[in-house]
């Protein structure tokens, strides 16, 4: 599908390249981005011809410009700060649009009840990234697991260290009531796959919960889980990948499970979903959301 007309709110962040990318590759067109800072220099490589404002009632009034010219926005893209996430699906639903939000949709699953019935009082939907649900190795472990049978609990370690320097306190990433805490901000990618490949919480218990790291363990339906998260440099082998800044660690009954390749379209891959109509909605965040809550 292609003529598709994109928002985007949060065009300086890291992951906004992908969005951007994204849109692009379906076809789409970025017909105008959002940022309070000023360093968007990457939108030229994509659309240099979208309009943008670092000021969002400038933005919201010519979201509302195109939609009184018959011209409304198909989508908008969601890559702000987490804690806006749940205002900015909803700014998108108002203005005529659907949103695509990035995880994690809301920091509450309380607040999902909110865009749900949001959804159902707009006819608009609300779509969030699960991508790693769509990478091929997980997909293959998914059925392996599937096979094994359901009298089957296995045994997983998860070992995720991302280097982060001082300013990652002082940002937004930082504030447990902005961000969700290290749980939410980096891990929710991995406990929605877990929860994915092996079923819903049981039981969750935290053993660990610092500024920089976390580490705890899951019961989920078919496995154990334990789990450590970290920030902090001094916790990285001394071999690690990604120029040294990040190490991540997998086991499913004892043996690596491998999935460093393979993301770089994942987000183009779920807009493809999307825009098909397969796209994950609000209450496949459910799961996650409810995990990295407790955890928090």
């Amino acid at each position: 599908m292609s003529g598709m007309d994109f928002g985007l709110i949060g065009a300086a962040g890291y992951v906004a390249r992908r969005h951007m990318q994204a849109i692009r590759d379906v076809g789409g067109t970025l017909r105008a981005a959002l940022d309070p800072s000023d360093s968007v220099g990457i939108i030229d490589s994509f659309f240099p011809d979208a309009a943008f404002f670092t000021e969002f009632e400038r933005f919201d009034r010519h979201v509302d410009l195109l939609r009184r010219q018959d011209r409304p926005l198909d989508y908008v893209s969601v890559c702000s700060p987490n804690y806006l996430h749940d205002a900015h699906c909803r700014f998108a639903l108002r203005a005529g649009g659907d949103a695509i939000c990035e995880k994690p949709l809301v920091l509450n699953p309380w607040n999902i009840d909110g865009l749900a019935e949001m959804e159902r009082t707009t006819g608009r939907r609300i779509y969030t990234i699960l991508q790693l649900r769509l990478h091929p190795a997980v997909r293959a472990l998914k059925e392996r697991i599937a096979a094994a049978g359901a009298n089957r609990t296995h045994e997983v370690e998860l070992t995720y260290v991302t280097g982060r320097g001082r300013w990652y306190g002082v940002s937004w990433k930082g504030d447990v009531h902005k961000s969700g805490g290290i749980a939410t901000n980096i891990g929710i990618h991995f406990f929605d796959m877990l929860i994915h490949v092996f079923g819903g919480i049981q039981r969750s218990v935290v053993h660990l919960s610092e500024d920089t790291r976390t580490a705890g363990w899951l019961e989920l339906e078919h496995a154990r889980v334990r789990w450590i998260l970290s920030i902090d440099r001094g916790d990285l082998p001394e071999r690690t990948g990604e120029n040294g800044s990040t190490y991540r660690s997998i086991t499913v009954d004892g043996e690596a499970f491998e999935f460093s390749d393979g993301f770089a379209d994942l987000h183009t891959e779920s807009y493809r979903q999307i825009l098909a109509g397969n796209g994950f909605g609000v209450e496949d965040s459910r799961p996650s959301i409810e995990a990295v809550a407790g955890i928090r």
